[in-house]
């Protein structure tokens, strides 16, 4: 009897505080933060737990499946020849696109654009040209003629927060993933990707490159998002801490360290120098946590 009493008192417990969760979300957190702890019980300045996964799609000719928490991205490359423009004869082409369909949360509407993907679309772009992890030549075929466009999609599965720094991770491992295929010129003198369907055409016609090969990648970024509200910075933030505690700040650093950008969108907040140093000291360690998780998915695959 005394053991059911004990089950409905517990039970009511949680019903009031989450009933309180609900109600005064703010206040909630804050009760947390004065204990220097969060409701998922993390230290204010840790992460959550982070996995990776390559080759998370087979038709793509790179793929890889990025999770932080239960934010979820799913990253796929495809290869296409183009003809390469004319102030640039030697080198290829990166597209991006980023995308949050309705599955991904209960704030995105069938059928209406998430406000956030043109955003994160845009933060990728910028970070994964500006940072020269990809040296556009190695995209080349034939020079002025030829060139290899990699369109890389990215597919956001769970919003729950940090979606930048899980969509750049699903990026960067993708490009990882990457194997360029083989290509071979027709006796029309056009490329043509040498695939099972036409093995015929690679004995007549010597490819241009020999073998499918990978592209060599020279400072990966790697991001971290925080959350600064009063005196406290909370790294790697949940959607529920993102909507309550507004301002954010995204640092991305590459993996020797350096810096590549800082993002700040508002918020009531300042961000004064300190501030800013500490969250870049926190991004340091994340960015030695991500880049040890990144080669072991590596190292996964090869031995696969």
């Amino acid at each position: 009897m005394g053991g059911s009493a004990n089950g409905a008192t517990d039970l009511s417990s949680e019903m009031e505080v989450d009933a309180f969760r609900r109600l005064f979300p703010l206040r909630f957190h804050e009760r947390h933060l004065v204990e220097s702890v969060r409701p998922d019980a993390r230290p204010l300045g840790k992460s959550r737990e982070t996995s990776l996964a390559l080759g998370a799609v087979g038709s793509a000719d790179g793929s890889a499946l990025a999770k932080i928490g239960c934010t979820t991205m799913l990253a796929a490359i495809k290869m296409e020849v183009m003809t390469p423009a004319t102030e640039a004869p030697d080198e290829g082409c990166v597209a991006i696109d980023f995308h949050m369909p309705a599955i991904c949360s209960p704030i995105v509407r069938p059928g209406r654009p998430a406000e956030a993907a043109p955003v994160v679309s845009k933060q990728l772009s910028d970070t994964i040209l500006s940072s020269g992890m990809i040296d556009l030549k190695q995209l080349s075929l034939v020079s002025g003629k030829a060139a290899w466009m990699a369109y890389l999609d990215i597919y956001c599965l769970d919003a729950d927060g940090a979606l930048f720094d899980a969509a750049l991770l699903a990026a960067a491992a993708a490009f990882s993933h990457l194997q360029i295929p083989v290509v071979s010129l027709n006796d029309d003198g056009r490329i043509v990707v040498v695939s099972k369907q036409n093995e015929g055409e690679k004995l007549k016609n010597k490819p241009v490159n020999e073998e499918k090969r990978k592209l060599k990648l020279r400072s990966i970024p790697f991001a971290l998002t925080c959350i600064l509200h009063k005196n406290y910075i909370l790294a790697d933030p949940t959607a529920e801490e993102e909507s309550i505690m507004e301002t954010l700040i995204t640092i991305v650093l590459d993996s020797s360290c350096q810096l590549v950008s800082l993002y700040k969108p508002g918020g009531p907040a300042f961000a004064f120098e300190s501030v800013v140093q500490d969250c870049i000291a926190l991004s340091r360690q994340r960015v030695r946590e991500l880049q040890t998780i990144l080669n072991e998915a590596i190292s996964d695959m090869e031995v696969d």
